[in-house]
């Protein structure tokens, strides 16, 4: 059978940081496209006219997906309370703009710092994950208030010592105990942590609400190692279908392509990687069976 998905593309391909300009360069290309949603990264809240993007997605025929950017300001594990508080503004303002742009959730590592990956004693790492978990029962609550879910993206070990695998995410909803705290997935990550896909997906189950993809290399879908029918298989047994949204990074930020490690272009240009992982994610959701490399891109 073929999976029921919505096709979406990150704004980090093309630009960092979104801003209520970026809606009208890009909208109309990825409507153009055939994608059927936008995932909009916000990074600065500030910098976007709510009403006017609302605007652009319902010009252009678009749902949006709303995932955060969380940095040393934005740490719920730091020890200093005004810096957990810094992150719950965040939140809060991008929860509004989710109801704005009728999203259902906000999704992001919003557990911690992303890129704060040290070796610790197990007591310390059990106090941090304790905090994380303390203050995201905190942003379920005004998750709920709201009538929203959190997204909770599990990292690889590269970006994070905290929350890595499927295990690791389900324990962080599970200790959470709340109705508002739901589980993403990245591949990027997954296929550098998970020694089973279709394993990790049946632990999550019907918790996943949002799946992000890329390539093992950031690249293009369908060009390197993933292994896409692992992956089908998984979300074929927990009946996903919610968005499938490619995640890359342009490299034309060099503050977010040193953020990411991404040091070379990875397709010769933006629209190109866009509009070639469309199509080769279509044929996939599309074919009753496949296997890792059976799917090729075709003109």
């Amino acid at each position: 059978m073929s999976l029921d998905l919505i096709s979406a593309v990150s704004t980090w391909l093309w630009t960092s940081p979104f801003t209520t300009e970026s809606a009208a360069v890009l909208f109309p290309k990825i409507k153009a496209m055939g994608y059927d949603a936008v995932e909009i990264a916000v990074e600065d809240p500030a910098l976007i006219d709510a009403q006017a993007v609302r605007e652009a997605l319902k010009e252009h025929g678009l749902r949006a997906i709303v995932c955060g950017a969380f940095g040393p300001s934005r740490d719920l594990t730091n020890e200093d309370p005004a810096v957990h508080q810094n992150c719950f503004n965040y939140i809060d303002q991008c929860m509004d703009l989710c109801n704005q742009w009728d999203a259902h959730f906000f999704a992001g590592p919003m557990y911690s710092a992303v890129g704060k990956a040290r070796m610790l004693p197990p007591e310390e790492r059990e106090k941090e994950w304790n905090l994380a978990v303390k203050n995201l029962r905190t942003v379920c609550e005004m998750a709920e208030a709201k009538g929203l879910q959190i997204a909770l993206e599990p990292l690889n070990r590269f970006e994070s010592d905290l929350v890595n695998t499927a295990k690791d995410v389900c324990r962080m909803v599970d200790d959470i105990n709340h109705p508002a705290a739901r589980i993403m997935l990245d591949l990027f990550h997954s296929n550098i942590e998970e020694r089973d896909p279709e394993a990790a997906l049946r632990l999550i189950g019907d918790r996943l609400i949002h799946l992000q993809v890329s390539e093992n290399h950031r690249g293009i879908p369908g060009t390197g190692t993933t292994a896409w029918g692992a992956w089908r298989r998984g979300l074929e047994a927990v009946g996903y279908n919610g968005a499938v949204s490619i995640e890359s990074f342009t490299p034309n930020n060099k503050e977010l392509a040193a953020a990411v490690c991404i040091w070379h272009p990875l397709a010769d240009s933006e629209d190109q990687f866009a509009a070639e992982g469309l199509h080769f994610l279509k044929q996939w959701a599309g074919a009753a069976q496949t296997t890792n490399q059976t799917i090729l891109l075709t003109p």
